[in-house]
């Protein structure tokens, strides 16, 4: 019998350290990978290297660690710096520069997703005897996240990274705003009363277990209930609790307790098998900023379902069914053809959600552009999204051989890029007429997203446009952590519309100690690099 040729045969994840990796900005990320074999001594870079940036590459520290570097100049194509620059490296998130470029340009940075209710069934004065359908259209943030101006909010830290990071932060919308707006529709329409029940129409396409995080094709508060900490009047007293979004039959309970300023603040989340009884235990510090923590949403058509129900009595409109319960997809209509719509959300264009993407590292919502692509071919399966992506890649003039991914957002054990890669696809987006907007949605050093806190009174503050990645984890052999990969790759200013493509990258460093703390001063390594970069070229 023939060797099976689909790519699924072998476990992506066989091995426990490896099922919880992760891969964020320039802070904590997953489980360890192994650098690359480090091969023979790289040849000469074709520029003299700032002794700054070289001093940092010589640090002991990196003694077992291979650097990475790639620089050129676009306007004459001349190479400015380059070591290892088509040696894999292991890219953390940098990889998500790959899968939103495939997507944006797929579906297109004016896209819009329009999420329907249809009313299928009788409509007799303002009754309606038959069922309200919510058809999900693969919206991230389905309203939770828009600004008044039709742009889409983020954090430095987003909430998604909250049990992981420390000061992670909500933003101020409503994370509802869209399922309340389409409830406020269907009353509009005239419809006082559902005799029959709501549905959520998830057949856009499978959710693929695979990809970690999963995404699904209604996603509300990205999947997660927030759990936001305050500290009590004094020690002893009971912490304040606020939950969002309210939604049954989630309900949530705290012991969490005040201690003395200055004290510890541990706060653990434990969850019910379903997801829907949430308990929080631990202590905060008198005096402390609220700590947020999140639990994830197990069955988010569920949730959407009993989202919707509530939203629309909120609105006014009554409904029979019971508010809580599993999603009955089982009812759903083969089609929608002659079915009248009654409400429309309508998402902000797709460029807003690739800029929320690069700028915090949203994980969730790099690897649904793996699903959209395969719905754009044609497709429920997300694995059908790779081929898109692998075409476009092509025509970007990327070599899509020295690019290995198992998912967008560079958390798999199998992805790799080589430093001249991650350049191709920076270049090509500047021969674009969204060339601007694409850079822009990038992390600003200095100023926003993962790179917010570095470098942010150096000379290249706000002169170097990156997409940065961390894949690291634990060293129990040696108490300490190990960082399989911190890389940033982007644009570097170096004059008025003039701008270098990138790539800064250490693969195979560790930390002196276990203290996660530590792992800061490696991507603040990375950055200085980059700022010495920005600063020499544009000198």
């Amino acid at each position: 019998m023939s060797p099976s040729v689909r790519r699924r045969r072998i476990p992506r994840r066989s091995a426990v350290t490896l099922a919880v990796l992760l891969a964020v900005g320039v802070v904590l990320t997953g489980l360890v990978q192994a650098a690359p074999p480090t091969p023979s001594p790289p040849p000469a870079s074709p520029g003299a290297l700032d002794p700054r940036a070289a001093a940092i590459l010589a640090k002991p520290a990196y003694r077992h660690a291979q650097w990475g570097l790639f620089q050129q100049n676009l306007g004459t194509g001349k190479v400015v710096q380059s070591r290892y620059a088509d040696q894999f490296f292991i890219p953390g998130s940098t990889a998500k520069l790959f899968g939103v470029s495939g997507t944006w340009r797929t579906l297109g940075g004016g896209h819009r997703f329009v999420t329907p209710i249809h009313a299928v069934g009788r409509r007799r004065y303002g009754t309606l005897s038959g069922n309200l359908v919510l058809v999900a259209q693969g919206d991230l943030t389905l309203g939770g996240r828009t600004r008044k101006n039709g742009t889409v909010a983020f954090t430095d830290i987003d909430h998604t990274y909250a049990n992981l990071i420390p000061g992670a932060t909500l933003t101020p919308q409503n994370p509802l705003a869209g399922i309340d707006e389409l409830a406020r529709q269907v009353r509009a329409s005239g419809i006082r009363r559902v005799n029959g029940d709501v549905l959520v129409d998830p057949r856009l396409f499978r959710p693929d277990p695979e990809l970690d995080p999963t995404p699904t094709p209604l996603i509300l508060n990205d999947n997660v209930i927030d759990l936001l900490t305050t500290p009590g009047s004094g020690p002893g007293a009971p912490a304040g609790l606020e939950v969002r979004p309210k939604v049954a039959p989630y309900r949530v309970t705290s012991t969490v307790r005040t201690v003395a300023k200055g004290g510890p603040t541990d706060i653990d989340v434990t969850a019910s098998p379903d997801g829907t009884r949430i308990q929080l235990s631990g202590t905060i510090a008198a005096g402390s900023a609220p700590t947020l923590r999140i639990s994830p949403v197990k069955d988010p058509n569920a949730f959407g379902r009993t989202a919707l129900i509530e939203a629309l009595r909120r609105a006014g409109v009554q409904v029979t069914a019971n508010t809580t319960g599993p999603n009955p997809a089982g009812r759903l209509p083969r089609s929608y053809q002659g079915v009248p719509t009654v409400a429309r959300y309508t998402s902000p264009r797709y460029a807003e959600y690739a800029e929320l993407i690069l700028k915090v590292s949203h994980n969730l919502g790099a690897n649904l552009g793996l699903c959209l692509m395969a719905v754009h071919a044609g497709s429920t399966d997300c694995e059908a999204g790779f081929p898109v992506l692998a075409r476009f890649l092509d025509t970007a003039k990327v070599d899509r051989k020295a690019v290995q991914l198992e998912d967008a957002r560079g958390g798999n054990p199998n992805d790799r890029t080589t430093p001249r890669a991650l350049a191709q696809i920076l270049t090509y987006w500047q021969h674009t007429p969204e060339a601007r907007r694409f850079r822009e949605a990038l992390p600003v050093l200095g100023g926003d997203g993962t790179l917010a806190d570095s470098c942010r009174h150096c000379p290249a503050r706000g002169k170097v446009f990156a997409k940065t990645g961390t894949v690291g984890g634990g060293d129990a052999l040696n108490e300490r952590l190990a960082v399989g990969a911190e890389t940033i790759a982007g644009y570097l200013q170096t004059g008025k519309d003039r701008f270098d493509v990138f790539f800064v990258g250490v693969n195979g460093a560790a930390t002196a100690t276990a203290d996660v703390n530590e792992i800061l001063g490696i991507a603040n390594d990375v950055a200085d690099v980059a700022a010495y970069l920005q600063q020499k070229s544009a000198g």
